[in-house]
């Protein structure tokens, strides 16, 4: 059995972040990652849109409005240091009817009070920016930007491996619990036992956080993002980042473009239930999974007064043409013979009792393991400003205090 100071369960970004962030500031520090799969960043840190967001969405003064505003420097820097490409593109947000001009006004007042440089603009300097975009207006965000999140993540791996860190794949969790000295973990790839524990494990986080004994009353249910991609003879028609204005109640929904920073333009996503934690395609089902949605009170409440939103976006997952449609309310020029199949992704929404999405970071922490028990987008751009924060609240029980004051609390 192999004794470690700190175990980092999950190797996604946010949990290799934090695995980095500790080596930073605790070089002789023993730590563990520990991933399930064959390599690490194979779930939403693999199946990621890959921008960089800007922060204009979120409620301020919330985890996600001050930790995406930090969390994006320190991934352009991070990115710039170690060689990794990016590409600060810019964004537009676009209104096509004058009935979302409201809303959009809205958008641009969280933008301003997060301090992120934007602006409305009307229909000429739209075509300038995106000429084949239609919008009675739209805001302008210069420094929305683009880059690959699985390729961050191995850098990230790479380095805590370099700096002493064990990277450790194919440990699945069997087992998980705590004393008043340790923390034991059983795994497919050997027991560990650390002195602290962290749990990032997205899809899993809910499950984990149980099986550690920690009581919680929202429940992951994931919800499947569906993508098209442009063939290359219509690339022309997005030069960058076109997003709709978003329904305030489904921040997450609402088909938009996307330059990857690969090359090739990806249009979607929708957002369909998924019947698998894990279920990338229509056809993966997890009876076990499924059930455990179907039977969540929380999420009969949502569905039940969300349904015809849901019936909507089943449509356009089995409808090409519908999914056409609501693309070509940005772009007109859009045709179904421009568009062909393209990955998905799986979103971990945590979801309360009452049928509400919680749509902020939450983060909790007991006597031994600090549990990120929701952590949706931009967490990909948050996540070495989220790694910083989980490092504090690590510090505090390694008897270390902290180098500055933080901004925002761990809850």
């Amino acid at each position: 059995m192999s004794r470690y100071q700190v175990a980092i369960l999950g190797g996604g970004i946010v949990g290799l972040a934090t695995a980095y962030r500790l080596s930073e500031r605790y070089p002789d520090l023993r730590t563990i990652v520990l991933e399930k799969e064959s390599a690490v960043g194979t779930h939403q840190t693999g199946h990621n849109s890959g921008v960089l967001h800007s922060g204009i969405y979120y409620r301020p003064g919330s985890l996600r409005a001050i930790n995406c505003r930090t969390g994006k420097r320190a991934m352009e820097a991070f990115c710039a240091e170690h060689g990794l490409p990016f590409d600060i593109c810019g964004k537009v947000i676009v209104a096509v009817d004058p009935k979302e001009v409201p809303a959009l006004e809205k958008i641009l007042e969280r933008g301003l009070a997060n301090g992120i440089r934007c602006e409305r603009i009307g229909p000429e300097r739209l075509r300038e920016l995106e000429p084949h975009t239609a919008g009675v207006a739209a805001i302008h965000v210069p420094e929305a930007g683009i880059v690959n999140y699985r390729a961050v993540a191995l850098k990230l791996a790479e380095l805590v491996m370099a700096r002493g860190g064990e990277v450790r794949t194919g440990a699945r969790i069997t087992a998980l619990s705590q004393s008043a000295r340790e923390v034991q973990i059983a795994t497919t790839a050997g027991d560990v036992v650390a002195d602290y524990a962290v749990s990032c494990c997205g899809l899993f986080s809910d499950r984990v956080a149980r099986l550690a004994g920690h009581k919680i009353d929202s429940q992951i249910v994931p919800f499947r993002g569906e993508y098209y991609e442009l063939v290359p003879e219509a690339q022309h028609l997005c030069r960058n980042l076109i997003y709709p204005v978003p329904d305030p109640s489904f921040p997450f929904l609402g088909v938009h473009f996307t330059r990857m920073i690969e090359g090739g333009v990806e249009c979607g996503p929708n957002a369909v239930l998924a019947f698998a934690r894990e279920g990338y395609k229509k056809t993966d089902i997890n009876f076990a999974d499924l059930c455990e949605t179907l039977s969540f009170r929380g999420f009969r409440k949502l569905a039940w007064k969300y349904w015809p939103v849901g019936a909507g976006e089943m449509w356009r997952s089995w409808s090409k043409g519908a999914f056409v449609a609501a693309l070509a309310r940005l772009i007109p020029a859009i045709r179904s013979e421009y568009l062909v199949p393209a990955r998905a992704g799986v979103r971990a929404q945590s979801i309360a009792p009452d049928g509400t999405m919680v749509d902020d970071f939450v983060i909790h922490a007991d006597e031994r393991i600090v549990h990120v028990l929701n952590a949706p987008s931009p967490a990909a751009t948050s996540s070495l400003n989220i790694g910083s924060l989980v490092v504090e609240k690590l510090a505090e029980r390694l008897g270390t205090s902290s180098a500055e004051p933080r901004e925002v609390d761990l809850r």
